[in-house]
């Protein structure tokens, strides 16, 4: 599973980054190129493969920590993935079609 993680400092290939828990780690940067310090990247065993913006960071943290809450029976949907509780299922625009009723004939 993939982890947000923010580089503290750049390097040749490699970044020194700040994981979820304030801890510093050294991550291959290599599939991104070259990146700069505040920037967050999505880690995956200890390797770079994405460029994230802040929010989206954020949003995988706060579903890691409700994955977490849930491991330990403390699951809230509500606190969780506020954002995803009270929304409507949106279906894409060809199955929408199929639920408009039609106009009787005459």
């Amino acid at each position: 599973m993939g982890t947000p993680m923010q580089v503290v400092t750049p390097g040749w290939f490699s970044a020194r980054c700040r994981d979820r828990d304030g801890s510093q780690v050294d991550i291959d940067t290599r599939l991104l190129g070259e990146v700069s310090a505040g920037q967050w990247l999505l880690v995956f065993t200890g390797a770079a493969r994405e460029l994230l913006d802040e929010q989206r960071a954020a949003d995988i943290l706060a579903a890691i920590a409700a994955l977490e809450a849930a491991l330990a029976g403390h699951y809230q949907p509500e606190q969780h993935f506020a954002d995803l509780y009270h929304r409507e299922p949106q279906l894409p625009p060809h199955l929408q079609a199929l639920l408009t009723p039609e106009t009787p004939s005459s």
